[in-house]
């Protein structure tokens, strides 16, 4: 396939910048008044900076490629240093380009990055990024830009299990209702902490994707959470109080702090949900029938790619980086437990009684009149422990049971709809209005012949009582 002019014209501009850069960094070295000590000491300095290449790069350049190029411009001055223009542009084997583009137009939400993901895997290598753009720009695959994540700061935890910021994200569809992801990141090594697809942002959810976590990575000093709903209940106050956990909200409109959980958040659409759909079957994307195969896909991405991949800010991959603090404490199982119970305050009656939710129990008579602690499983109201002042002082009693569960703890499957009875009652009662119109017929009005009025006869046009 011949070369078209327009590329040629591209690579010849793109040599000569090559070019240029590497005038650049000789210049001063290469002065024939400087002494050889004088050189040598100025281009050790050159080769332990870093430089901006002509692709946006950062590059160091090694002191012998260096010594080569300022030869080569001795020789030849200027354009010794200009490479051949076919060099500037390596070609790749049309198999793979069409390999890249075919993955690129069955979904045009890849990015290059992620189309040079699937080809390593696919193939055990991948071209460059950049060369990759350049080729979709070619073909006109590429559309608008992407709008990047405002950038929040350059903090960063000194070590592991110091700060866990948590978010919730707003995912695909499946099976006709939307999904969310909450997740925990730690901010020293970008290691994902915990992580959990549901069907609601609540407070439910959040604790489905925080328990694990603190079960298998340890228990951290701190998270750091925004002001919603979720985040804001009482029970989570409650988990970092027992557990020791400093819990910190940011200030409204101030986001400063959570950049890294939304940068992966923006990583999570780029390179999985791009990958995945679930409301009906597209080319190129695999379709996800339900919430079980959306959380295991999600986490074999999140530790077969993402924790092993290195990160671009810290330079090592999120698993290695967070396990060098290792060993970490984790908590006891009764610990844990204890801390996920939920919590709610209430008034003895002068029967020694409570309620709760609708519920009427039966508590120790010696606790009338005093204010106590009822703590429960939210899925189980049948079983309350009683405490005063943080002791235990018994169980209370069911007496009138009419929920299970507290309100706030919606199941994730809805219970299954009653099945239908094939009762139409509005056709019922048309029927039977139709089969009074049919006995109730005014022939003689059909032949035109007189006839006396029979009382109760209906008109077939009016459906009303003829009265003549």
């Amino acid at each position: 396939m011949a070369v078209r002019e327009d590329e040629q014209a591209a690579r010849a501009e793109r040599a000569r910048a090559i070019g240029l850069f590497r005038y650049q960094l000789i210049r001063e070295a290469a002065d024939p008044e400087l002494s050889m000590k004088a050189r040598g000491r100025l281009v050790r300095a050159i080769a332990e900076r870093e430089h901006t290449d002509p692709s946006g790069r950062r590059v160091r350049v090694s002191r012998d490629t260096l010594d080569r190029w300022i030869r080569a411009w001795r020789r030849g001055g200027f354009d010794a240093l200009v490479p051949n223009p076919r060099q500037a542009s390596p070609r790749l084997p049309a198999e793979t380009i069409e390999l890249a583009l075919g993955l690129k137009r069955e979904n045009p939400d890849r990015t290059a990055a992620q189309v040079r993901r699937i080809l390593r895997s696919q193939l055990g290598w991948a071209p460059g990024e950049r060369t990759l753009q350049r080729y979709f720009a070619e073909q006109g695959l590429i559309g608008p830009a992407a709008a990047v994540a405002a950038v929040f700061g350059r903090f960063e935890a000194d070590r592991p299990n110091e700060l866990w910021p948590g978010d919730a994200l707003h995912g695909l569809q499946i099976a006709g209702r939307k999904t969310y992801l909450f997740a925990f990141l730690d901010d020293h090594s970008r290691l994902v902490a915990g992580h959990r697809w549901g069907y609601a942002e609540d407070t439910v959810r959040l604790a489905a994707a925080l328990r694990p976590a603190l079960a298998s990575r340890g228990v951290p000093e701190g998270i750091y959470v925004d002001n919603g709903s979720a985040f804001v209940d009482a029970w989570l106050l409650r988990a970092c109080a027992k557990l020791g956990i400093k819990l910190v909200h940011s200030a409204p409109g101030r986001p400063q702090g959570r950049g890294k959980i939304e940068r992966f958040f923006r990583t999570v659409r780029e390179q999985f949900l791009v990958e995945i759909t679930g409301d009906r079957e597209e080319p190129g994307r695999h379709y996800v029938a339900d919430l079980l195969e959306l959380n295991r896909l999600f986490t074999a991405w999140v530790e077969t790619v993402y924790h092993r991949r290195t990160h671009s800010e810290t330079g090592q991959p999120p698993l290695a980086r967070w396990s060098a603090g290792a060993p970490f404490p984790l908590p006891t199982p009764a610990a844990l437990a204890e801390a996920f119970l939920w919590e709610e305050r209430r008034r003895v009656t002068k029967t020694a009684t409570i309620s709760l939710h609708g519920n009427t129990y039966q508590v120790d008579p010696t606790l009338a009149g005093q204010r106590v602690e009822l703590v429960f499983d939210p899925f189980d109201l049948t079983q309350l422990e009683v405490r005063l002042a943080g002791k235990p002082v018994g169980l209370a009693i069911p007496h009138r049971i009419g929920r299970h569960a507290h309100p706030k703890a919606r199941p994730e499957t809805p219970a299954e709809p009653p099945k239908p009875t094939g009762i139409d009652y509005a056709r019922l009662i048309d029927g039977a209005h139709q089969a009074q119109l049919a006995r109730r017929v005014n022939y003689a009005a059909l032949t035109g012949s007189t006839h006396v009025h029979v009382p109760g006869q209906l008109d077939l046009l009016t459906g009303e009582e003829v009265t003549r």
